[in-house]
């Protein structure tokens, strides 16, 4: 296969991937942009953690809720995990890799808060345990993976939602991944204050 051929078919397997998450996908990413959006608008904030390409997602929506997506609105409460590298290096070399997400959890996570937990296998250790001290503060939890949801799936409780991507690629999770925090981005504006089209 020469190399046209296969960056046609890399394409390709991306337009599958999402057209096959649409009808799955759809549902919980509504309950999860009606859920932040009642989350903010009782004072609460989003927290977001994932590791590699996951904490870059987790940057992504921090910055575009705190920031803007697509209409000018004013900035809404969103922290990502990952971005602080004394705080995550202090944890990392006095405790454990395993608790750089939740020990900020811990601290920064309050009663009424949601947490955005990433990671494509679903297995992340760190964010797991973020999942759990989530949970420990009262929290809602929303889980966004791929292929079975792995461990991370499996830790959810009332209440918590739960965004697979029925794939198993690493790339195509992601792609899919990105495109599902936009249309929160997009269904927490439209919540909050209407789009303006």
């Amino acid at each position: 296969m020469d190399l046209s051929t296969r960056i046609h078919k890399q394409f390709e397997d991306s337009v599958q991937v999402k057209l096959q998450s649409k009808d799955v996908l759809t549902q919980p990413l509504a309950q999860t942009a009606q859920a932040m959006a009642d989350c903010l608008q009782q004072d609460g904030k989003i927290l977001c953690c994932g590791n590699g390409g996951s904490a870059a997602d987790a940057q992504h929506f921090a910055a575009e809720l705190i920031n803007r997506f697509e209409m000018e609105r004013p900035p809404l409460a969103a922290v990502a995990l990952t971005t602080d590298s004394s705080v995550l290096t202090s944890i990392a070399n006095d405790y454990d890799y395993n608790q750089i997400f939740s020990k900020q959890v811990h601290g920064l996570g309050r009663k009424g808060d949601v947490l955005l937990a990433i990671s494509t296998s679903g297995n992340s250790v760190n964010v797991a345990a973020a999942i759990e001290a989530a949970h420990e503060r009262n929290m809602r939890v929303v889980a966004l993976t791929g292929r079975d949801g792995g461990k991370m799936g499996a830790m959810l409780k009332q209440g918590d939602i739960h965004i697979c991507v029925p794939a198993q690629v690493t790339a195509r999770i992601q792609e899919v991944h990105l495109l599902a925090l936009h249309c929160i981005c997009d269904g927490i504006d439209q919540l909050l204050f209407g789009v303006k089209k």
